[in-house]
């Protein structure tokens, strides 16, 4: 489903993914370790069209994504939390969720669906839906970032760093979501980042290891 091949990227000048290959089949659910800096942030956006490419390919179903602007690649299914949640602080937790697919122009049936199957997920969220995404605490900024990646990620979803900075009943809340997710939808494709491989052991069939921008290792 997502390939990347000999992947490059730099940031001002400085070159941060050296070659990097890594593949996510179709259901497939796949981790990407690393330390802090290793390059597992930059290789989420590169997948994004957040950050060029200096070389290398990134295909979604043999479609060339290079070029390719960001919501167009959200409009193919592909769902996005990134490390820093990137929320409006002014819309409330409902709006931010509603946006990308406002913005994709779903048809009122097909979002109020989607919508139905992200607060079906995550029911903390239900009683926060009027409440600004500024008001929230990190741990549901974090659940926030969640569901508005579920809304748009129907067939991909990739979440960077999602446990970072959670206490730990959070991150365990979080990874019983990430789990019931896995379970009840095995057609959706999963990339997630963390430091740490033990959080992400219960829910992922591939990890693959990353360091200073090229993969080390991928292992089943």
């Amino acid at each position: 489903m997502l390939s990347l091949a000999r992947v490059e990227v730099a940031i001002a000048g400085a070159r941060i993914l050296r070659g990097v290959d890594l593949a996510v089949p179709a259901g497939g659910r796949v981790a990407l370790v690393g330390r802090n800096g290793a390059g597992k942030t930059t290789t989420f956006r590169a997948i994004m069209g957040l950050l060029p490419l200096v070389a290398g390919s990134v295909r979604f179903d043999g479609t060339e994504l290079a070029g390719l602007p960001a919501h167009r690649r959200t409009a193919l299914g592909i769902g996005y939390a990134p490390e820093d949640r990137r929320l409006f602080p002014t819309f409330t937790v409902e709006e931010n969720v509603r946006l990308p697919a406002e913005v994709l122009g779903l048809p009122a049936a097909e979002l109020r669906a989607r919508l139905e199957r992200v607060w079906e997920l995550l029911p903390e969220l239900v009683e926060l839906r009027d409440r600004r995404a500024g008001a929230l605490s990190g741990g549901q900024g974090k659940m926030a970032a969640l569901a508005r990646a579920l809304v748009t990620g129907t067939r991909l979803l990739l979440l960077d760093e999602p446990f970072q900075g959670l206490a730990p009943a959070l991150a365990r809340r979080y990874g019983e979501i990430l789990a019931r997710l896995v379970e009840r939808e095995r057609s959706l494709a999963l990339l997630v980042s963390e430091s740490n491989p033990e959080l992400l052991a219960p829910f992922v069939d591939t990890i693959a290891t990353i360091e200073r921008g090229e993969i080390l290792s991928a292992a089943g």
